[in-house]
């Protein structure tokens, strides 16, 4: 029987992964995506507040901030062109605290430098966009919105199959092996070959990457983020987004309030350390993985320099009441009552060993046996949590330029 041969095979069926397979598939080559779960966006896809970043937040210059502003308006239309939820609502960033301001102004620089419209508020013209929130400025970004990141994945996948691609589901991958002009890609149900290969395994991808032979130089840590959804009482407090300052010492944008595309408002994320790579509840442990990743010295380091944060986490993760004063920092009438849990996604951080968390996507080349690029070649993607769904259309171009060298041009609007 012969073993299915690509000119690219895609390993991770999240949303990166598909809208790469489709940029590839968008220039006539074969492609196949292989997804261990049995359904597409079964982990950071379809677990996130499914907000349509803006670009704000990102260090001029950097794949986020530019990536990101750019897949801001592709991802609305896309959605546009495929009748696909979504609601370009804006959303305030509020300051609560007057030691905020200068972080705020920071973010208004990185904003205009990035491209982002972006308007400072006092007080009243605050509560022109949100009349029940409490702080003492704010910033309005008009061109944030909320989507469904798991149907456009899904539509995506479509159109992939739609050109020729193949999806792959219920079939993990063990391992890469480069031999020569090509690339055995080993999955529990057989092999597969493909020209060259993609790997965003989003939670396992230094795992995957260790186990092909690349040097990753990052671990990820997995940060569960918990949702709380409101009662009708208190959703009615809430138009579109409200978010608090970012602490910039961590990649997190703190516990925001989001009315979603289905009307629903829930709160969140917060950071918790995960038991497991896929510990979506404290009652997931697979001790093995977290003994590895407590022994990891970024970790370590992490721990050292940041135990208040953490437990302030734990602490809000494990109290409703110690959640809704987060929350309360903002929305003053909203009550401990009103909170209930709303799921949670966990984030796949890269950690460095020196205890940085990577802010910025992360791609490493493994180059063919002879040390170029092109046939026989791996780009493992092994830092992408958000803003990477909203990003994730430009990403794919992106990967495929640095595979083929072959830039295509984003998808016009229907």
């Amino acid at each position: 029987m012969n073993t299915p041969s690509f000119d690219v095979v895609v390993v991770g069926g999240g949303i990166v992964g598909l809208a790469t397979a489709h940029a590839v598939a968008r220039t006539g080559r074969s492609v196949a995506v292989v997804e261990r779960e049995q359904r597409l966006a079964e982990h950071q896809t379809g677990n996130n507040s499914n907000v349509i970043h803006s670009g704000l937040y990102y260090a001029p210059g950097g794949l986020k901030a530019r990536l990101a502003v750019a897949g801001c308006a592709e991802t609305v239309a896309f959605c546009r062109e495929h009748d696909l939820p979504h609601d370009v609502c804006g959303k305030l960033v509020v300051a609560t605290e007057p030691d905020e301001l200068p972080r705020m102004a920071e973010l208004v620089r990185r904003g205009k430098a990035n491209g982002v419209e972006v308007h400072r508020l006092d007080e009243a013209g605050m509560r022109e966009h949100e009349p029940h929130v409490r702080g003492i400025a704010a910033l309005h970004v008009p061109s944030t919105g909320v989507c469904d990141y798991r149907s456009i994945a899904e539509k995506l996948g479509e159109l992939v199959e739609k050109a020729g691609g193949e999806i792959h589901l219920g079939r993990a991958v063990r391992q890469v092996v480069r031999r020569g002009a090509d690339v055995v890609v080993r999955t529990e149900l057989g092999d597969l070959l493909g020209k060259q290969v993609v790997v965003c395994a989003g939670l396992r991808c230094d795992e995957l990457a260790t186990a092909s032979g690349a040097d990753p130089g990052i671990r990820i840590i997995p940060f569960r983020g918990e949702y709380s959804g409101f009662s009708d009482k208190a959703a009615s407090l809430v138009r579109g987004l409200i978010y608090p300052v970012p602490d910039p010492a961590f990649p997190f944008l703190g516990v925001h309030a989001t009315r979603g595309v289905d009307g629903h408002v829930h709160a969140g994320p917060n950071a918790v350390l995960a038991l497991a790579r896929e510990g979506y509840t404290w009652g997931t442990v697979k001790p093995r993985e977290f003994l590895s990743t407590l022994a990891y010295p970024g970790m370590l380091r992490i721990a050292r320099t940041h135990w208040r944060y953490g437990f302030g986490e734990m602490h809000r993760s494990l109290s409703r009441k110690a959640m809704v004063k987060q929350v309360q920092r903002m929305l003053p009438g909203v009550e401990a009552s009103d909170l209930s849990p709303a799921g949670a996604g966990v984030r796949a951080q890269a950690v460095k060993p020196d205890g940085t968390l990577v802010d910025d996507f992360l791609f490493v080349d493994q180059p063919n046996l002879e040390g170029t690029g092109g046939p026989g070649s791996v780009l493992h993607v092994l830092n992408a949590p958000s803003p990477a769904a909203t990003a994730a259309l430009p990403i794919g171009r992106e990967i495929l330029e640095r595979l083929t060298g072959e830039r295509i041009a984003p998808l016009e609007p229907a």
